[in-house]
Order: C-alpha cells, then structure tokens, then sequence
C-alpha cells in the first residue's frame, strides 16, 4: 500500500516507521509548505494518514476528498465541523477515518469507562472527576480523548448533562482537568469519590507506538472503502486481532 503522510512531527515520524515495518512504502510526505506539484504527488498514494494541528486539519481533510484520497486523520480539536467534515466526504463519495485515539488499549478504556458509568448510577453520593496529562507540545485542551471520555461517562449515566473544562462548579457537571507536563505521551484517569472512599480506573501509555500502530491499521481497513468510519467499525471486524 502506498502511503502519503499529512505531518511530519513525531507522530508522523513514528507512523512512517510503523508503515515500513508493516510492508507499507510511504510516498510522499506533506508539510505546511506546499510545494510545486504537491497535489499530483499526493494523488499518487493509496491513502492519506494526517497528524497535524486542529487549524490545518480540516483543510488538509477537504484536499484529500477533493482529490479523491482516502484519509485517516489522526488530529483532535476539530470535531465541531465533524458534521460539515462528513457531509463533504459523503458528498464527493470519499473515504474518512477518524478517532480521538488510536491506541487498542484507549479503545478497550472507552467501553470500561461506559460500564463504570452506568455501574455508579444508582449511588448519587459519588462524584466523578476527569484528569488528563500530555506532553506540552499538544495544542488542544482538553484531549480529544478526555473529550470521548466525558461525553461516554454522560451518555451512560444520568447525573451528569455536560463537562467542563476546571473544576465543575454545578451539580450534573462533569469537571475534567487538562495538566500539560514535558514528554508525556498521555494519561487518562477517571475517579468516583464519595465522603468515604474513592474508584478509579485509568489508562496511560508509555509510548506513542500502539498510537501509530492503529493509525496505520486504520489505513488498511479504510483502503479501498467509501464512507465515514471509526474505531467501532474497525473493533467490529478482524482488523485489530493481534495487534
């Protein structure tokens, strides 16, 4: 599979590797500088994988559907033109895959955290509270992560109706901390607390490796496909088996 890559930094550096290793040939790599040709030399891979910042990404995306490139985008903090974004790529019979995180083991995180939330339900006198760390270099607070996190804890249980970012100063508010500390590549806990004890899960890599593993297998699932998708759609096939 020939891979273009939209983003160089150290997410883009690690993929590309991960591609290599997975018998992929990487194409062309793109960055904020456009050269001559850029366009045709896009056009000339299989898919598109993006991990740039929340600016660039939306454009970056409507190019690939323009062009007619699968792409799989890896960016958070544009989700709140996720419907325009869809439409378009529907619209032009494009390919889209996006996730707030690639990682197997953020994904199995998601569903626990659901069934926490629901399992709390009935107990009114425990309060949950959302902390994420990153490194520094991430632009956008909360994560995208922290995000998927809050809105599957207030889908599954009733005492909460929204989040925001600090401390929550509302009843039914989910508080979620953002801490931004040098090379953390991400940590996620969740806590219930009540007067009298505390539970907590929580989920942290060690390396952005099984980030970019999911990237790339993304790829390979969106290959030949037309449509919008997301990590339910790839953990609803064979794809992630053995990873």
């Amino acid at each position: 599979m020939k891979v273009a890559l939209i983003g160089y930094g150290v997410m883009g550096r690690q993929i590309e590797q991960i591609c290599l290793e997975r018998g992929h040939e990487v194409v062309f790599v793109l960055n904020r500088v456009r050269s001559q040709g850029w366009e045709a030399e896009l056009s000339a891979a299989d898919v598109a994988i993006e991990f740039t910042e929340p600016e660039m990404a939306v454009q970056n995306l409507q190019d690939c559907f323009r062009l007619g490139l699968p792409v799989v985008c890896g960016t958070t903090g544009w989700y709140g033109q996720l419907n325009e974004v869809s439409n378009s790529c529907l619209h032009a019979q494009g390919a889209l895959f996006y996730a707030s995180n690639f990682s197997i083991g953020v994904n199995l995180f998601f569903r626990l955290n659901r069934q926490l939330a629901a399992l709390m339900e009935p107990y009114a006198e425990y309060e949950a509270r959302l902390e994420e760390t990153h490194h520094t270099r991430k632009k956008d607070a909360p994560s995208g992560t922290a995000i998927t996190l809050a809105e599957g804890l207030i889908e599954s249980n009733t005492h909460y109706h929204s989040w925001v970012l600090g401390d929550a100063s509302e009843a039914g508010r989910l508080g979620v901390q953002a801490i931004r500390e040098n090379d953390v590549p991400g940590t996620h806990r969740i806590e219930w607390r009540s007067p009298n004890d505390s539970i907590s899960i929580s989920h942290e890599a060690f390396n952005r490796k099984g980030f970019a593993t999911g990237a790339v297998i993304a790829a390979e699932f969106l290959h030949g496909k037309k449509g919008v998708f997301s990590m339910n759609d790839l953990f609803n096939t064979t794809a992630y088996h053995g990873l």
